[in-house]
């Protein structure tokens, strides 16, 4: 990606988090989103997200490079485990 051209970035593609990030979107904001199985990036924006101004990235590296300054970005993640490991 050349250019940061998201207006925010949001971790986490379960219901809730697709659901955000639509809703974000659909008010003119530009959405860079990651979650930690990227199959569910791929699926997010190929499916629901088609179309419009979602960006997904396959990396943290690949989100914050997405997100202009200043960043802006929601974490969505289970709590426990999931949370320990993305911490890490």
């Amino acid at each position: 990606m050349a250019q940061a051209q998201a207006d925010f970035g949001l971790i986490g593609l379960a219901v809730m988090g697709e659901n955000i990030v639509l809703n974000i979107e659909s008010h003119g904001f530009a959405v860079a989103v990651f979650n930690r199985t990227v199959s569910k990036v791929d699926d997010f924006v190929n499916g629901r997200a088609r179309g419009k101004k979602i960006i997904g990235a396959h990396s943290i590296e690949e989100l914050v490079a997405a997100l202009k300054r200043p960043r802006k970005v929601m974490l969505l993640v289970k709590a426990g485990q999931a949370v320990d490991d993305f911490i890490e």
